[in-house]
Order: C-alpha cells, then sequence, then structure tokens
C-alpha cells in the first residue's frame, strides 16, 4: 500500500499571480488575486511523488467568520483535469518529480475578501489536512463575467490601478485643480480596507450576511458611501464646515487618502478629524479601487442640497439681498463624489456601467448617511424611481432656484436670477492624461432639448417645463485679470436695458467670503447707485473696489468670495439678481526633481514657493507625499518668517521604491497662506 501524501510546504507563486492579476504592489508578501481569472500555486510534497491514480486531493476555501455552502463563502473542490467556468476549481498544470504545479480558479462572482485555503489529502484509508496559505480575493474589472468588467485597457489603468490623479474645486467660472494621492496600494491600505468591511454595521448585526452578499459591487459600493463618514457607524472621517478645526485637521490640509486611512486604524477605527465633500469622495474612490471596482470622483458646480425632494431651493432675501431663515437647503459653490462602474442586475436593462455614489453625510438614505449607487444614465433620463436615491442626486445637478426679496411692507417678491444655474461643468480627471474631463453630458440632455423637457416631465420637474419670464432689462457680475491671493482687484456689475424705455434703478453691489458650501462669512466690500438712469438699448458697468486688507482675515480656505448685484427699479416694482463666485488663486509651487530618478536610489525635492503678500509669513510648512516616492508623508519646518515677495525654499529626500510614473504632492500651510497644493511627475527608470 502506498505510503501517506506529506506536503512539505507550498509556494503562492507571488510574482506569477501579481504579474497576471495586475496586484503586483499587493503580493509582495501574499497573495492577492482578482475572481473570474486564474491563479497559480506549486505544492512540495517530502519523501514521494502525487500520484494521480492512488492519491486523492480535495481543496476547500473559506472566508468570514461563518462559512457555509449556501451563501457562498465556502466551497470544497476536487482537483480535476478541466477547469470548470463559473465554480471553484483547481486543475494540475504541469508535474516534476515531487512538485506539482496547480491552476485554481475563483468563479467571477465570489464574494471578496480574506480566504483560508486548505488541502485534504487521502491515500486509501489513509488521509490528512494542510493549510496552504490565505488570500485576498477582490473585483475584477479584467473580467468579462464580472460584474465591474470594464473593456477598455486604458481606462483600467486609470480607475483601478493608479495611485494619483486631481479633484476639481475652485468655481464654474475658475476651475482649479487638487492634486490627490489616492494611494490604493500603498502598505498597508488593503488591510484597511478590509477592516472597514469588517466593522460596518450590516456585519456586525449578521457577518454571515454581509459576507456572503460582498459578492455584489452594489452592496459593496453602497457600504463603503456609508464608512466613509463616521455619522452612524464606526466610520473614517467626521464632516465639519464651520472653519473651526482647531482640535483636528483642517479638510483643505490634506493631500492624500493613505495618511487618512492609516490615523483612522491607528486610532482604534476612531474618527478622523475633519472631512469635507472631495475628502470622503478622494477616501471612498482609494478605498473601492483598492477593492478592485472602477471608481473616479467627480465634481459638479452649483449643487443644489434639496431635502424635501421638490426639486426647488427658495432663498428669502432681505431688501439688501441677503439669505434670511433657514440654511439647510442651499447651493454648494461646488460638490464632490464618486462614480463606480458596474452592471446593475437588480435594475432594468440599459442602468450599467457608471453610477453615483455620494459618501458626503447628507440625507439618510434606509436609515443610514450614504447615498447611491445610482446609475447616471437613470439621472439623464429623470428616472427617480431607480435604487438608490436618485431624487436626491437628480436634485445635486438639475434643481430649480427663487430668489424671494422681502419689500418694505413685509410681502415677497419674486427677483429674476438667471446668472444661477445648478448642475454646471461636471468634471472628473481625464483618462491618462492631467487634463479635466467634462461629463456633464452624461447627467444632462442639452439645455432646452425635447429630450430634457421629457426627462423633466418623467421626473415631474414642473418648474422647469414652465417657460422662463424673459425681462428686458439684464445684469452680470464680470471680473477683471489678475485675481490673485494677496492682491487687490475690481469686479463689474454690468447692466443692459434691451428695452425701449428708461429706467431708473437702485444697484446694491456687495461682496462676502463664502465657504464652498455656500455660507456666507463678512462683508469685504459694498458700493451703492441710487438713482441710475438706464437709457433704452444701453449698456453700463459699475465698479466695486476688493482690498486685501478687507478680505484677509475671514477668507476661508476655498479661497472663494461671492460677488452679489441686487438691481430694483422702484417704479415698476421689480428685482434683479446677480451672483458670481470668485476664486482667487494661489501662488504656484515650484518642484524641482535633483538627482537620477532611478528605483531604490535616493531623490531630493527642491520645493519653493514666493510669499505673494504684503506681509510676512510665519509658521511656514511643507508636506510632501506620492505613492512610489515617500512611505509616509513627510513635512519640513521652517523656523523663520518669509518676508513679503520672499521665495522659501526646502528639500526633502525620497527613496522611489517603484518604477513608473508617480506624482510627488505638494501642501504648504502658513499663518496667512493655507492649503497651497503643488505637484510634479516624476518618471522612475529601473535601478
Amino acid at each position: 500500500m502506498a505510503e501517506e501524501l506529506v506536503l512539505e510546504r507550498c509556494d503562492l507563486e507571488l510574482e506569477t499571480n501579481g504579474r497576471d492579476h495586475h496586484t503586483a504592489d499587493l503580493c509582495r508578501e501574499r497573495l492577492v488575486v482578482r475572481r473570474g481569472q486564474p491563479f497559480w500555486l506549486t505544492l512540495h510534497f517530502e519523501g514521494r511523488a502525487y500520484e494521480a491514480s492512488v492519491d486523492s486531493l480535495t481543496f476547500s476555501v473559506v472566508t468570514g467568520p461563518a462559512p457555509s455552502t449556501e451563501s457562498g463563502t465556502k466551497a470544497r473542490f476536487p482537483l480535476s483535469d478541466t477547469m470548470e467556468e463559473g465554480a471553484w476549481a483547481a486543475a494540475v498544470v504541469d508535474q516534476q518529480d515531487s512538485v506539482l504545479t496547480l491552476q485554481f480558479s475563483a468563479p467571477a462572482d465570489a464574494p471578496i475578501g480574506l480566504y483560508c485555503l486548505s488541502l485534504e489529502t487521502s491515500t486509501g484509508y489513509q488521509g490528512s489536512s494542510f493549510v496552504l496559505g490565505h488570500f485576498i480575493l477582490l473585483f475584477n474589472a479584467w473580467c468579462p463575467a464580472d460584474d465591474v468588467y470594464l473593456d477598455s485597457e486604458e481606462e483600467r489603468q486609470e480607475y483601478v490601478l493608479t495611485q494619483q490623479g486631481f479633484i476639481y474645486q475652485g468655481s464654474a467660472k475658475f476651475i482649479n485643480s487638487l492634486p490627490w494621492n489616492f494611494g490604493q496600494f500603498e502598505d498597508g491600505i488593503l488591510d484597511i480596507c478590509l477592516k472597514l468591511l469588517d466593522v460596518n454595521p450590516k456585519f456586525l448585526k449578521n457577518a454571515n450576511r454581509d459576507c456572503s452578499r460582498r459578492s455584489s459591487p452594489v452592496y459593496v459600493g453602497r457600504v463603503v458611501s456609508g464608512m466613509v463618514n463616521c455619522n452612524d457607524d464606526q466610520g473614517v472621517l467626521l464632516g465639519r464646515w464651520d472653519n473651526n478645526y482647531k482640535d483636528g485637521i483642517s479638510p483643505m490640509f490634506w493631500i492624500g487618502s493613505v495618511d487618512i486611512l492609516r490615523r483612522w486604524k491607528n486610532y482604534g477605527c476612531q474618527q478622523v478629524k475633519y472631512g469635507q465633500c472631495w475628502v470622503f469622495a478622494a477616501v471612498a474612490c482609494t478605498v473601492l479601487r483598492c477593492l478592485g471596482i472602477p471608481t473616479r470622483v467627480v465634481t459638479n458646480y452649483n449643487s443644489a442640497h434639496d431635502q424635501n425632494s421638490n426639486l426647488l431651493i427658495e432663498y428669502f432675501r432681505n431688501k439688501f439681498g441677503e439669505i434670511q431663515g433657514d440654511k439647510s437647503e442651499m447651493i454648494w459653490n461646488f460638490h464632490c463624489w464618486v462614480e463606480s462602474w458596474m452592471t446593475r442586475p437588480d435594475l432594468q436593462p440599459g442602468y450599467e456601467g457608471w453610477q453615483a455614489l455620494d459618501p458626503t453625510p447628507q440625507e439618510k438614505s434606509e436609515g443610514t448617511y450614504c447615498c447611491g449607487p445610482v446609475p447616471v444614465h437613470a439621472i439623464k433620463e429623470g428616472d427617480l424611481s431607480t435604487k438608490y436615491d436618485a431624487p436626491f442626486v437628480f436634485a445635486e445637478v438639475n434643481a430649480d432656484v427663487v430668489n424671494w426679496i422681502q419689500q418694505e411692507d413685509g410681502s415677497m417678491q419674486k427677483s429674476v436670477n438667471n446668472s444661477l444655474v445648478v448642475g454646471l461643468k461636471i468634471s472628473t480627471k481625464s483618462v491618462g492624461r492631467d487634463e479635466r474631463e467634462d461629463i456633464t453630458h452624461t447627467y444632462k440632455y442639452p439645455d432646452g432639448s425635447p429630450e430634457e423637457r421629457e426627462a423633466f416631465t418623467r421626473a415631474n420637474h414642473l418648474n422647469k417645463l414652465v417657460a422662463k419670464e424673459e425681462t428686458g432689462m439684464a445684469m452680470r457680475i464680470r471680473v477683471g485679470q489678475g485675481m490673485n491671493m494677496g492682491s487687490d482687484f475690481d469686479v463689474f456689475a454690468h447692466i443692459t436695458n434691451n428695452t425701449s424705455e428708461d429706467h431708473t434703478c437702485h444697484l446694491l453691489l456687495c461682496a462676502r467670503t463664502v465657504s464652498y458650501n455656500g455660507i456666507l462669512g463678512p462683508e469685504c466690500g459694498t458700493t451703492e447707485v441710487f438713482d441710475l438712469a438706464l437709457e433704452p438699448f444701453s449698456e453700463k458697468s459699475f465698479p466695486l473696489h476688493i482690498l486685501y486688507e478687507k478680505y484677509c482675515d475671514c477668507l476661508t480656505q476655498s479661497n472663494l468670495i461671492k460677488v452679489r448685484g441686487l438691481l430694483t427699479e422702484p417704479a415698476a416694482n421689480s428685482y434683479l439678481l446677480a451672483e458670481r463666485d470668485i476664486y482667487l488663486e494661489n501662488p504656484e509651487i515650484k518642484i524641482r526633481i535633483l538627482g537620477e530618478p532611478k528605483k531604490n536610489r535616493k531623490l531630493v525635492a527642491e520645493v519653493s514657493l514666493r510669499n505673494p503678500l504684503t506681509v510676512p509669513l510665519s509658521g511656514c510648512a511643507f508636506t510632501v507625499e506620492g505613492a512610489g516616492l515617500t512611505e509616509e508623508q513627510k513635512t519640513v519646518e521652517i523656523p523663520d518668517p518669509v518676508e513679503a515677495g520672499e521665495e522659501v525654499k526646502v528639500r526633502v529626500d525620497l527613496l522611489p521604491l517603484h518604477v513608473g510614473r508617480h506624482k510627488l504632492v505638494v501642501n504648504f500651510e502658513s499663518d496667512k497662506l493655507k492649503a497651497v497644493k503643488g505637484y510634479r511627475n516624476v518618471i522612475i527608470g529601473p535601478s
């Protein structure tokens, strides 16, 4: 009788599997593979070799705390001659004496997560069992049978594998790009992402059901959307919008997700202070890309926060045009969320593709602060019954705005405001390039088109179906050149009288600092023109001077100033409102790379900035990070003040560990100039 088959060791073939599964950065010490695609293992036996006629090999895989075959979290399968599609399977690829090379495959709908792989051997009446090792299974955008399959290799590279990118801020008229280090393959991040899944309330309530449902990217996306904020769970980030961040870190300070996720883990899953929309979106993007779901951050300009789903934001203003009363429904200068690519087997055909997910805690969905996934195409079609949270996202890009001005007798008069359109310049980073891509057309049909009317009718968006009243008077806010941080500048109210009559009006032009979520700060400039005579078919411009000394102490880190013009014509009892958000541009951070950029060879980054203000800067510090260039964030503090107009320059040591294209992302802080960002692409060659 043949002696018992004894396993000496199992080689998980990390290098080969990492290359084949696009997980090389994750496969340094353990096996990480993608579902629906074969991976390899080599078994080394002791004493004698495996004999197919004598030995029987059976494998088992389990995931989660209570694995079961019914829930798809446990499988037993024998060694077979052929690989069966859509099931766990193992087959012999090669045998050299006592070394057996095997090919395994996981079904394309297996739950993602940490698995244990075991082997049972039996020879006649004797048998043994061995743990071969643990592996992590991810979603697979390269596998046509996977729900997250994406058929463009360029897009897979960008939306799954690229570890850096841009998030768009500023205003619709001046879009500002913020470099960001997503770092989804940096040390420890995958473990943190799995930890995030394991502390979510659904797992704590029913772990086996939660692990089973991790086969669905719709489910995982929704869980991540809820777990990036900490409003009703042990989530990652606490949101704060009141410009008071002293007991934490200002949302504008962050330059990447890695530092945030590591802090969350190191604090024992305690919330990290503080986040705002782009931080929530960026961290969600890191987690979803890490788990294998193609994801991108998008920004919507003039984004509506509609609480009661009536698709209407009403502003009640006093006679000066200042907003009064409840500010829970607002237009945000911009708002960021993420889109993830997946099929929607739970919905009608045609709703596969990009799905909007919004991790910023705004409204509860099914009792939890999460939003989505909702098909972007359903938003475009005005199909508001579609799961999940279609009405809220539809309002973000389509709500109507009505302004009411209170008159002397207390009654409210409707004001015309053609300067504010909700849902403009919806933006994301282009594939493979450091450019902005405008994706507004994926959310909205062209303005005034029959398709747009159909979508509004379907959504019962009655306000948008009413023809806008045309007035013979028009006003818009124009800006000059050189609106840089620290400078004085002019803005103009440009008024047009398109009628054949004279009009006598009163103009109030006012500038106030504003947070990106629409909350106004103090006034930083105002002018008033009484008895303003407008001749027939004439145009006039009126300037407002905005001085650094007026805005310097009250500007938020969003660098935004809202200019409001209110034109009143007492004789006709009519009001015309125009608004514009002005973004003040920060100085440029210059980055020079000194030395030859090669793997495992020390590099130096020389980082500099010129103080654009008329006053010295104190408490200056540069912080740098970049996936593949630094293992962790590095901060260099400057002990002396930096005088007006002077340049500050520091050097930071880098040690690139990976060949390829990387981004070094830099943040500059000081007492009077905060959250200045810069970046430099660095191509690392082989050593």
